[in-house]
């Protein structure tokens, strides 16, 4: 086996501040634990939550990396003495609680997937972050089925056009809400059968219309702020509302009775907070369920654009112009 380096680059925040605080260092590789695999990165997602962690506003979970980085994709360089199902060698991706802006980054071999045939490295780092977030809250916990309808905002994210393409996979009728017609074309081109530009019309009244006045039977939502209020009259009867983001806040006006008169069911879920245990049981089901689609081409995550490691603090900028379609990815 090939002797491991002392020490590694990568991408520290330096001061909580703008995309220009990412900065390249040089530090120890992490030291594994023993159901733990280390693994060689190619490339890592980027994802809001690492903004939100570089401007000093979501602190890594205890325990966890303080460098950011949710997803990887790369190679196994070694693993722990409880490791059975991965050896050093293996290609995989990974949802990682922090620390993917790096060459080498440390994960529970239970929070490790293979790589689904057929995709690059850089597609493979776009997947775990969305696809384990998407899964956990549209279909475990908003419960979609097939024949149902789905509302999701930001349509244009990396979460939305994971969103979609899944949504689409299982049978749902999707409508999702974008900023521009630009973004609203390129979501009826993953699969989407309604996009609303949100600046240009009254996204209620569409999911209304769209639904012959039935309303969505699952939104998922990453805006908040006076969507809360919206998310309810959009509704359908007994629907399920997922709250996964506040981009525009985390407090509203609500008027609950129609949560009564719905029957509507409101929940919410971060990811990285969540253990490992509670991880991996999302990882299985992805496994048997969504992997196949991925190894059929059926499903393939939609990369906008890659930077080199060092340059993360672009990848960053370009996050925060929200210009982008699909996924950020850094290669290592």
């Amino acid at each position: 086996m090939t002797e491991l380096p002392k020490t590694m680059t990568a991408i520290a925040i330096t001061e909580p501040g703008g995309p220009e605080v990412l900065k390249p260092e040089s530090r120890p590789l992490p030291s594994l634990g023993d159901s733990e695999i280390l693994i060689r990165v190619a490339a890592a997602g980027v994802n809001r939550p690492d903004v939100l962690q570089r401007a000093g506003a979501y602190p890594p979970p205890k325990g966890a990396s303080d460098l950011p980085g949710l997803e990887v994709a790369g190679t196994v360089a070694a693993v722990g003495s409880n490791v059975s199902r991965w050896k050093a060698g293996d290609t995989v991706c990974a949802l990682t609680p922090g620390g993917g802006y790096a060459e080498y980054a440390l994960v529970d071999q239970s929070n490790a997937l293979s790589i689904p045939d057929g995709l690059t490295s850089v597609e493979a780092a776009a997947i775990p972050e969305t696809f384990f977030t998407v899964w956990h809250n549209v279909f475990q916990r908003g419960g979609l089925k097939s024949g149902e309808t789905l509302l999701v905002h930001g349509g244009a994210s990396g979460i939305g056009t994971t969103a979609i393409m899944l949504a689409k996979a299982f049978g749902s009728t999707v409508i999702v809400t974008a900023g521009s017609d630009e973004k609203c074309a390129a979501c009826r081109e993953l699969g989407a059968d309604e996009a609303i530009n949100y600046r240009e019309k009254d996204w209620v009244d569409v999911v209304k219309q769209v639904t012959g006045k039935r309303g969505a039977n699952v939104i998922l939502d990453m805006v908040g702020g006076p969507y809360i209020e919206k998310n309810y009259q959009a509704a359908a009867i007994d629907g399920r509302i997922v709250s996964i983001a506040f981009l525009q806040g985390s407090r509203a006006e609500v008027d609950f009775v129609r949560l009564m008169m719905k029957r509507l069911t409101h929940t919410g879920s971060t990811l990285r907070a969540q253990s490992v245990e509670a991880k991996a049981g999302i990882a299985g089901e992805l496994e048997e369920k969504v992997w196949p689609l991925l190894a059929q081409g059926k499903v393939r995550p939609l990369v906008h654009a890659r930077f080199p490691l060092a340059e993360a603090s672009r990848a960053h900028a370009l996050m925060e112009t929200n210009a982008h379609i699909g996924k950020i990815v850094l290669e290592v």
